[in-house]
C-alpha cells in the first residue's frame, strides 16, 4: 500500500557519509537526506522528495534494489548525460536492507515539481483544453530530451 509506504518515510534521514559511494567520482560527498513524501512506486523501486538538510534544495532520491541476479545500468548511463532536458544525477550512494545481504542503490536526482501528466490532469479537471503554448513546450521539450539520448545511444523505454 502507497500510504503505508508514505508513512514509513516521514522524517526518515539518510546521511550518505556513512554508506558506499556510487557516483564513483572520487569526490567525497557528504550529504543527509530528510524524507519529505513518496512521490511513486514501481516494480523496479520507490522515489520519494527528499531535502538536503545542508544545502534546504529539494531532490528526489529513487531507491533500487540490486538484485545480484542483474546488471543495473541506469547509473552507469545517467552519470553520462548532461543536458537541460534530461533529469540531472546528483549524486548516487548504496545502502543496506533489513536482510542481510541486501543492497539498494540511492539515486539522488533533480527534483521536477510538476509533470506534463499533472498539467494535463488540471485541466481535464477545469474541462479545458491544455493550452497550445504548453503543448508546443512540453512536446519540444521531450523531443529535445529523447533526441540528445538517442545521440548518445541510449533508448529509453518508460518516459514520464
Amino acid at each position: 500500500d502507497l500510504r503505508a509506504v508514505q508513512s514509513s518515510f516521514q522524517n526518515i534521514k539518510i546521511d550518505s557519509s556513512s554508506r558506499t559511494d556510487a557516483t564513483g567520482d572520487g569526490k567525497k560527498n557528504a550529504f543527509t537526506y530528510n524524507a519529505e513524501r513518496v512521490l511513486g512506486s514501481g516494480s523496479f523501486g520507490i522515489v520519494y522528495q527528499a531535502q538536503v538538510a545542508e544545502t534546504g534544495e529539494s531532490v528526489a532520491i529513487k531507491k533500487v534494489f540490486q538484485d545480484k541476479r542483474y546488471k543495473n545500468r541506469e547509473l552507469q548511463i545517467m552519470k553520462e548525460l548532461r543536458h537541460p532536458n534530461v533529469v540531472e544525477l546528483k549524486h548516487a550512494f548504496y545502502t543496506s536492507g533489513e536482510k542481510p545481504g541486501e543492497t539498494y542503490l540511492n539515486v539522488v536526482m533533480e527534483y521536477c515539481s510538476d509533470t506534463v501528466f499533472r498539467v494535463m490532469k488540471h485541466y481535464a479537471k477545469m474541462k479545458q483544453p491544455v493550452p497550445h503554448i504548453f503543448v508546443q513546450l512540453y512536446s519540444y521539450q521531450m523531443g529535445r530530451g529523447c533526441a540528445y539520448i538517442h545521440a548518445v545511444g541510449i533508448c529509453h523505454r518508460d518516459i514520464k
